[in-house]
């Protein structure tokens, strides 16, 4: 992937016109001001150290592979999630919950770099980063700084995930038109669309055709 939107090379171009951020005046005072909030500046960082930051937001811009400006501000939004306390409230038994499994891993991925690179991994090259990454994703259960791998992997892909696809960029992408209340949906059934929602210009596309073997 690169720079949202997408190029039609990349997979883009699914939803011609598509703007979430055009039903705002549908949208209630206090959704809209959260959604238009993520297009603003990211806010402060008050859970990573910068350290942590750095080293996250290597992590995340290979994990949704964002390689240039604009990125959706993925650590921001994992940032504030976990200074207020927002995790799944659940963790896996062989994890510590999830600020003390944020921190750990960072860590980890920092000590690791350090070992095959000689740097930092925010200081590593991209491809050197994604190769230490595929190389903790190809321990599968095995352990990994004392954590199972795999338990390891979804952390990291689950707030990295619900953060990228909260940000109205991700949602124009993939033709989501934002929150529909308190408006509704009339149009029920498979594949019916409502007026403000865009069909798809690709259906029979495979968006991960030519992507086996990549994370």
């Amino acid at each position: 992937m690169s720079a949202l939107p997408l190029p039609a090379s990349d997979g883009g171009g699914r939803f011609p016109g598509m703007s979430a951020t055009g039903q705002v005046r549908h949208w209630d005072t206090t959704t809209s001001a959260v959604v238009m909030a993520r297009l603003g500046p990211p806010g402060d960082v008050r859970f990573f150290t910068p350290a942590e930051e750095a080293t996250a937001d290597a992590l995340f811009n290979q994990l949704l592979d964002q390689h240039e400006e604009p990125r959706v501000p993925v650590v921001a939004l994992v940032d504030a999630r976990l200074a207020r306390q927002d995790t799944d409230g659940w963790h896996y038994e062989g994890m510590p919950i999830d600020p003390e499994a944020w921190r750990r891993t960072l860590a980890g991925l920092d000590e690791d770099a350090r070992m095959r690179c000689g740097c930092l991994l925010a200081e590593a090259t991209w491809p050197q980063q994604a190769r230490l990454l595929q190389s903790i994703q190809n321990l599968g259960p095995t352990p990994w700084r004392g954590m199972p791998a795999t338990q390891v992997w979804s952390l990291w892909t689950r707030y990295a995930c619900s953060a990228f696809y909260s940000h109205p960029w991700a949602w124009d992408e993939i033709g989501f038109a934002g929150p529909a209340y308190p408006r509704g949906y009339k149009n029920m059934g498979l594949n019916s669309v409502e007026p403000f929602e865009v069909r798809d210009a690709h259906p029979t596309d495979d968006p991960t055709r030519g992507k086996e073997g990549h994370r």
